[in-house]
């Protein structure tokens, strides 16, 4: 009889464990086969054309979708892939997507690696619905032709459908965006301390950084979008920022920092709780990230109506020095910003933006002198 009850017990006890392991909530890092290194089976392959929905281990693919190894060459441009030996490429309309078990009514970002190929126009549409948001591809940062972006949403369910979405209409198909690494991140909304009215000052709280790729992450302008992957501020500008990490750049504190490197076209903002009348001090490091960036960098700095100019002379090999700014609050809200006046490119290629690293953002009340 003992044996008997043991059976069931058992049963329910397994089920308990396959249930639970199927509601894991996704880890910060590589999506399900988020490289594409799984390949589809070869039954699944026209050439390189994907044929069947779900012939991507991981992925369901609509329209035209292309499997592409490291080193096929496209006339005469030879297709690199930065992060393994398999990337995907979206023709018209075509688009990639996976569900993902998240916690429901928290934030996450989403970063991928994509390059252009023959358009000058490329963009791409990510959606998490009801988020969803445009990412302009066609400015190259990098010499590979590699970039990656970050993309944030908030989750309003415990699974989300994450959709990249290739929206271009070419004559060629074949000349539509490459697509790989996708990876997510939980965010933490920070908030302000007793030593810090700035939220993220520091920058620490941010979008996954691929360790093998030694291009940081572009955080689009996301004036228009509710989420940003940079949490409390904004690039409220028609260019990108970098985000940066210690392990592949010079960082002035901590383990990351935002690289400004479109110029007056690249400004990062963040709306702070100020008290009319009082009298504010904001401090923050600019530098450069060790990447060639040399030459005569100059950070604008923002605090409501108030205003100042930091030159910085980088020899391109890392650096910093401390700058403030002293203001009165005229509002009880107070942006501030940051911006690049000058365009750079890095010394050693030529091709690639640069600009001064902005770290370290501090804003404190202080007596009035």
């Amino acid at each position: 009889m003992q044996g008997l009850v043991l059976l069931p017990v058992l049963l329910c006890a397994t089920y308990h464990i396959a249930l639970s392991a199927n509601n894991v909530t996704v880890a910060d890092g590589l999506l399900d086969n988020g490289n594409f290194e799984q390949a589809p089976n070869a039954s699944n392959m026209k050439g390189t054309v994907v044929v069947g929905r779900y012939a991507i281990p991981g992925w369901v693919n609509e329209g035209f979708v292309e499997y592409i190894k490291s080193g096929q060459k496209q006339g005469d441009m030879l297709l690199v892939v930065p992060e393994g030996a398999y990337a995907v490429r979206l023709g018209n309309e075509a688009s990639i997507k996976q569900e993902i078990k998240v916690v429901k009514g928290m934030y996450y970002s989403i970063t991928f690696s994509a390059a252009r190929t023959c358009a000058q126009e490329e963009r791409l549409n990510v959606t998490v619905a009801p988020d969803s948001g445009v990412m302009p591809i066609q400015t190259v940062y990098s010499s590979s032709g590699w970039d990656n972006y970050a993309w944030a949403f908030k989750t309003q369910s415990d699974a989300v459908m994450l959709i990249i979405h290739n929206p271009g209409v070419e004559e060629d198909p074949a000349c539509g965006p490459l697509i790989d690494a996708v990876a997510i991140k939980a965010l933490y909304p920070p908030r302000p301390t007793n030593k810090n009215i700035m939220k993220n000052g520091g920058f620490e709280e941010g979008p996954y950084i691929f360790p093998n790729t030694p291009w940081g992450v572009l955080i689009p302008p996301n004036i228009e979008d509710d989420n940003s992957p940079l949490p409390a501020w904004v690039v409220e500008s028609l260019k990108a920022v970098k985000y940066i990490d210690s392990a592949h750049y010079f960082v002035p504190q901590g383990r990351r920092a935002v690289e400004l490197v479109g110029g007056k076209e690249s400004a990062i903002a963040q709306i702070t709780r100020t008290i009319v009348g009082k009298t504010y001090r904001l401090s923050f490091s600019v530098g450069d990230a060790n990447n060639s960036c040399a030459g005569s960098l100059v950070v604008e700095a923002f605090a409501g109506k108030a205003t100042l100019k930091v030159p910085y002379e980088s020899k391109g090999t890392g650096g910093f020095k401390r700058a403030a700014l002293r203001f009165v609050a005229v509002s009880n809200r107070t942006r501030i910003m940051f911006l690049s006046t000058f365009y750079t490119m890095r010394s050693d290629d030529f091709s690639s933006l640069c600009g001064p690293v902005v770290d370290d953002v501090k804003l404190l009340s202080i007596r009035n002198p």
